[in-house]
């Protein structure tokens, strides 16, 4: 009985893994926000690829709240 990965699924498990790992990160750096932001966007692209479109939705809305909070971060510009 072995475990195999197609292309797909071994997308999807890099993009919720490095989601996580960003996530754990973001403290350290608004750049780990970012990462978070992107792979939120390639959790919802494998969401979206493998048919679980509810998946897919709810990670293009972390990936939103992350940008915003991403936005959040920036220093305003010098007058």
């Amino acid at each position: 009985m072995g475990f195999e990965f197609d292309a797909l699924s071994l997308f999807g498990l890099c993009a919720v893994s490095a989601s996580l790992l960003c996530y754990a990160m973001e403290k350290w750096s608004p750049w780990w926000t970012l990462g978070f932001v992107f792979a939120n966007l390639a959790a919802a692209g494998y969401g979206f690829a493998e048919g679980a479109w509810p998946f897919g939705l709810i990670e293009i809305f972390w990936g939103a709240a992350a940008f915003w909070r991403w936005l959040g971060t920036r220093k305003p510009a010098p007058l």
